[in-house]
């Protein structure tokens, strides 16, 4: 039986507010719809120059730093279609991604502050 893979992200409070950062940028840019519910999202993008490479960037970044997550990037009439599914327990992260790129997350999830937080690195 495969293991379930750990909710929790490796980034440093720095890291997170600099990718926070640049999904707030891309979304602020380009966010055309952005729907969730507890397990998925799905949030298009204007397909303008350079928005697929940022999308990919980012989600090449997140892959890596929280890889519970499956994320994939695809392209529909003028959009570009980021698709993000959570497993069960994960709907505050998922919610937190979408916030991001609509510009209105917190940099650090109020909750989990400081040394108690366990969905970013040390």
């Amino acid at each position: 039986m495969p293991e379930e893979m750990p909710i929790a992200c490796t980034l440093s409070a720095a890291e997170l507010s600099t990718r926070v950062g640049e999904m707030s940028a891309l979304g602020r840019e380009a966010l055309l719809d952005a729907r969730s519910d507890e397990g998925s999202a799905r949030l298009a993008f204007a397909d303008a120059a350079g928005v697929r490479e940022r999308m990919d960037a980012i989600v090449a970044a997140e892959s890596r730093c929280c890889a519970f997550l499956s994320m994939s990037v695809g392209r529909e009439p003028g959009a570009v279609v980021l698709t993000i599914e959570a497993p069960a327990g994960a709907g505050p992260v998922l919610s937190d991604l979408v916030d991001a790129f609509r510009g209105a997350a917190p940099l650090v999830r109020p909750a989990l502050q400081g040394a108690e937080d366990p969905l970013v690195g040390r």
